[in-house]
């Protein structure tokens, strides 16, 4: 494997951007899945010619067949597509060992100065200034064919193209990591920022005071803010973050960050301490929670047990990252608990 530190796209596309020309590269894409795959369609990866792969579309173990297809992908300089059907005993993805039980297709594209570099160099700046956008990619209608260049379209863009696309063209949306902005950055700040940085999201770290938010303890951060929440209106790291954690300590401080958080679009607010607590800070800040606009989640967290910072910083994060990603937050096995209840509880009436 590489040296990436998380399989985002921005990551993947950092990497290679400055190594573009240096090796031969060839785009993997997962276009199409039945039944259980560890990732969906849409689902991107990178393999060059030194041998190297960054990023995954399995649990790591189609990543070695893959760099095998590359090289065929690189000599014919043509577009390959590649079926792991783990319903087959007799595919390679029983001999592989998988045993997911569905069925994965992969599209393999060359990437070099005749294709245009697949549009990925205006994908990456498009990502890089956090703008949304629709990634389009011709699939061969043969196993191996001569191959394409793909396009990014901006979202006003997509939307004129007549609809629905011709079946041998697969489009995605794809949109720029998660921001998120923490509001406090005393010690117990530093396992937040590393969770997040492992999530591979932009991590914007805010406090004015003098021995908080220093640099050395916060390695992992993009960015470090030293002024005060009054005057962050223009603040585009905060106004268009989609989680905003605040933790202060500080019920004054807490108060003006609640405010200015008010005035962002993100998605997720979410406030460290009891609600008894809370009461104290929107009183300070002149509200009732009734006039908050946004999201706000607290006490913060999901129940997760733990009371190490490290505990509560799992907590956080997990319940930030159900909301960015529109999820439960249920167990995935919540159904079958939920069957097993009810039969016992009929049981039990019987």
């Amino acid at each position: 494997m590489g040296e990436i530190l998380n399989n985002r796209l921005e990551q993947l596309l950092a990497y290679w951007f400055d190594k573009k020309d240096d090796h031969q590269w060839v785009l993997a894409t997962i276009y199409e899945t039945q039944g259980s795959a560890y990732r969906k369609a849409g689902a991107r990866m990178l393999i060059n010619s030194n041998g190297q792969s960054f990023g995954l579309l399995s649990g790591g173990c189609l990543e070695a067949d893959l760099m095998r297809k590359a090289q065929k992908c690189l000599s014919a300089d043509n577009s390959l597509i590649v079926v792991y059907d783990m319903q087959d005993d007799a595919d390679i993805a029983w001999q592989l060992g998988i045993g997911c039980g569905g069925v994965v297709k992969v599209l393999l594209q060359p990437i070099n100065k005749a294709n245009n570099y697949q549009d990925l160099p205006l994908l990456r700046e498009r990502l890089n200034n956090r703008q949304s956008c629709y990634y389009q990619q011709d699939i061969p209608v043969r196993t191996l064919s001569e191959s394409q260049s793909n396009k990014v379209h901006t979202l006003e863009e997509f939307e004129q193209i007549s609809q629905p696309l011709p079946t041998n063209i697969f489009s995605t949306k794809v949109t720029p990591k998660p921001a998120i902005a923490i509001l406090g950055a005393g010690i117990d700040a530093q396992p937040v920022v590393s969770i997040a940085h492992t999530l591979g999201w932009h991590i914007s770290l805010f406090d004015s005071r003098v021995n908080y938010g220093r640099a050395a303890y916060f390695q992992h951060a993009d960015k470090i803010i030293k002024r005060p929440y009054q005057e962050l209106h223009d603040c585009e790291l905060l106004m268009e973050a989609d989680v905003i954690i605040i933790m202060n300590h500080n019920i004054t401080l807490d108060a003006e960050a609640l405010l200015i958080s008010e005035k962002s679009q993100a998605r997720y607010i979410g406030m460290l301490g009891p609600t008894h607590r809370t009461d104290k800070v929107l009183a300070k800040a002149g509200l009732a929670l009734s006039d908050l606009k946004k999201p706000f989640y607290n006490p913060i967290g999901l129940d997760l047990g733990g009371e190490l910072p490290e505990s509560i910083a799992l907590s956080i994060m997990s319940q930030a990252h159900s909301t960015v990603e529109q999820a439960s937050a249920l167990p995935l096995n919540h159904q079958i608990i939920e069957h097993n209840i009810t039969s016992k509880i009929s049981s039990f009436a019987s």
